[in-house]
């Protein structure tokens, strides 16, 4: 949308009316993404079996940190890496579909998401 801005503009508020469905649909696959998340990880972090699936205080504060660790990190990446790795892990696009979002080559975007993801390990202290 932001490319196409110049074609947009002039033809009514169409453009605007783009902008706003794809918002809307972005937020919806957002929320979609992270309740089946939250599905998928009944176990291994969130509640212990026959607890009502609630999560413990300690585990909340602990999994919020972790979230914030790893927003920070992101956050140090050269600005393709981070790019590259919250369309593919957040958003969950395919190689070709980042590719055509940030106009680059499928090669670039497999670099820059393997070499991302070894500099978010390094800062995180992971193998």
């Amino acid at each position: 949308m932001h490319a196409a801005r110049g074609r947009l503009a002039g033809r009514g508020g169409v453009g605007v009316a783009c902008l706003r469905v794809a918002v809307i649909n972005g937020c919806r696959a957002v929320h979609r993404r992270r309740q089946a998340a939250a599905r998928r990880h009944d176990s291994g972090g969130q509640a212990a079996p026959g607890d009502g699936g609630q999560a413990s205080a300690e585990q909340v504060v602990l999994r919020a940190e972790r979230h914030r660790e790893v927003a920070a990190a992101l956050a140090r990446l050269p600005r393709r890496r981070r790019e590259v790795l919250v369309l593919r892990y957040y958003l969950e696009l395919s190689e070709a579909e980042i590719a055509a979002t940030l106009n680059i080559s499928p090669g670039t975007v497999k670099s820059s998401a393997a070499r991302g993801l070894a500099a978010l390990a390094k800062a995180l202290g992971e193998e």
